[in-house]
């Protein structure tokens, strides 16, 4: 068995798998739905977003309650271990993990027929703005959505100049890097903040309504 789980791909391709395998059994075999239904395809929707989602907001906690708190205790000289080799590959998972989130949401909603509602916050809902649930998911929405700009278009970019990533960056002088990092820092931290009240709207949507 250890030869299998000392293989990163095998266990992950694998767990993938199986949870496809035991979804498909139960909307299918036991629950009776079939490949055509938007009930099938909301419970494939809903476990995808939840699955990319815990990697977004996993890795977005790894920075702001472990990497950045405890980087100043390593020394210098272990320091590129982390910004050379751990932060960038963190850094594609947390970013893709963010765009994969927002799609798999935006697609969720669309299944459901609430994407306006939400994004409207109910004042596309007919007669009057007044459902509730189109509201908190609306709120939900739209704190994910500044949530997936800031990972895509501040946290990363600056990333990529404070860590000179790819050898994007290679004449930043100190000054500049340490610029970019604390941009990328503070709307990381934004992100971290915005994250509980999101969590709030997204999960309280589904079971307070």
């Amino acid at each position: 068995m250890a030869w299998f789980l000392s293989n990163l791909k095998y266990v992950a391709w694998t767990a993938l798998a199986v949870a496809a395998l035991i979804l498909i059994y139960f909307a299918m075999g036991v629950a009776g739905y079939a490949f055509s239904d938007g009930a099938f395809w909301e419970a494939v929707l809903r476990w995808g977003h939840v699955l990319v989602g815990i990697m977004w907001i996993g890795h977005l906690y790894y920075f702001n309650f472990t990497q950045i708190p405890n980087m100043p205790k390593i020394p210098d000289e272990q320091k590129p271990a982390v910004t050379k080799v751990i932060a960038p590959v963190a850094l594609y998972w947390f970013r893709w993990g963010a765009m994969l989130t927002l799609i798999t949401g935006l697609l969720l909603a669309w299944n459901q027929g609430y994407l306006l509602q939400a994004y409207t916050l109910g004042f596309a809902d007919d007669p009057s703005f007044a459902v509730p649930k189109h509201i908190l998911i609306g709120i939900g929405m739209w704190l994910a959505t500044i949530m997936w700009f800031n990972v895509w278009f501040i946290i990363w970019p600056n990333q990529q100049k404070a860590l000179n990533i790819d050898n994007k960056y290679p004449n930043l002088d100190a000054a500049a890097k340490a610029a970019a990092g604390k941009t990328a820092m503070l709307f990381s931290r934004t992100n971290t903040f915005l994250s509980a009240p999101m969590l709030v709207a997204m999960t309280g949507a589904s079971t307070l309504f």
